[in-house]
């Protein structure tokens, strides 16, 4: 492992550090962005342990967000009584073991499947999983359910789930770096380059792809958790919205697919432009999505790190004395 590579991990709790101080100086607005930024953040990278490293890209993502949440819930809705700590731990956990069931179930078939095939079949899941929840009375999909507050008394909730949306991304984002200089993670790449090529040279493709579905499929639906207690209700349209799942792969190809920060840089970008920018155009994000990615496939490919990346080459040939 080279120096800089061994660095990464200091310079991602050196930033999470300073993301900390957020709440402290910026307005109540701000911290309500700062918060979207940083769920959105850990829900890109989770997305991209799959979708940028294995280039199985998912149309259907908030399908484990919505298990995540409701499988939380209605665990959480038994042990009224228990601290809210240990009903935040209660439900991450029930999340996490609900998405890693279904993920591994799911898994096997779907990923026969490659490129579109696989992205529509991944948005038909999700549709499934709505329609599961949305229309059989115990998932309560339809009635919705309420969860327990577990901000401290003495803290503002928006203060308190701006920091444990940081401290998730940021354990999301350490996940994906080891994945990223692992072997495992040398294999997922190979798989994106060349699947029938990889296993040729001994990579064990399907088992490599398996894992990489529930991993990322945990650490989306531990996000989903959390978002649900930040909202404090939620029904099935709460939680499984096509929106979520187009603005995943927008998170990628703004920030440079198959990169390690490139899904953090896409989604801090797309929320501030339609946040902040198009704040009082509530009915244009949609349409203002739909468009960047269409502008991003024809005019910047490589996202916002492959026009650094080629900005830097070419001013490295042009200091390159001619002979």
């Amino acid at each position: 492992m080279n120096t800089s590579s061994a660095r990464l991990p200091l310079l991602i709790l050196g930033g999470a550090l300073l993301l900390a101080l957020g709440p402290l100086v910026l307005p109540p607005f701000y911290v309500r962005v700062g918060q979207l930024m940083l769920y959105s953040a850990g829900l890109g990278v989770a997305w991209a342990i799959l979708g940028g490293f294995a280039g199985y890209g998912s149309f259907g993502h908030a399908a484990f967000i919505g298990v995540g949440a409701f499988t939380a819930g209605l665990v959480e809705n038994q042990f009224p009584t228990l601290a809210p700590a240990l009903l935040l731990l209660l439900g991450l956990a029930a999340g996490a073991g609900a998405c890693a069931v279904i993920s591994a179930l799911v898994a096997y078939p779907i990923l026969r499947l490659r490129g579109t095939f696989f992205a529509i079949a991944m948005l038909g899941v999700c549709h499934v999983c709505a329609e599961v929840n949305n229309n059989v009375d115990f998932f309560q999909g339809s009635m919705g359910i309420n969860f327990a507050p577990i901000a401290p008394a003495s803290m503002d909730p928006a203060v308190f789930f701006y920091w444990l949306y940081l401290a998730a991304s940021t354990i999301v984002l350490l996940i994906a770096w080891a994945i990223w200089r692992s072997r495992f993670g040398a294999g997922l790449l190979s798989i994106r380059e060349d699947e029938d090529t990889a296993r040729m040279l001994g990579v064990p493709t399907e088992r490599y792809k398996r894992q990489a579905f529930v991993i990322s499929a945990v650490l989306t639906g531990l996000l989903g958790v959390i978002y649900a207690h930040a909202l404090g209700y939620i029904t099935t349209d709460s939680v499984y919205r096509d929106d979520t799942n187009l603005s995943l792969i927008v998170f990628s190809l703004l920030g440079g697919m198959g990169t390690l920060f490139g899904p953090v840089i896409g989604a801090f970008l797309l929320v501030f432009v339609t946040q902040v920018i198009l704040g009082r155009l509530l009915d244009f994000h949609l349409f203002a999505t739909g468009l960047l990615l269409v502008l991003l496939v024809l005019m910047a490919p490589g996202g916002v790190i492959g026009l650094v990346r080629g900005w830097r080459l070419r001013r490295r040939s042009e200091m390159v004395p001619a002979e």
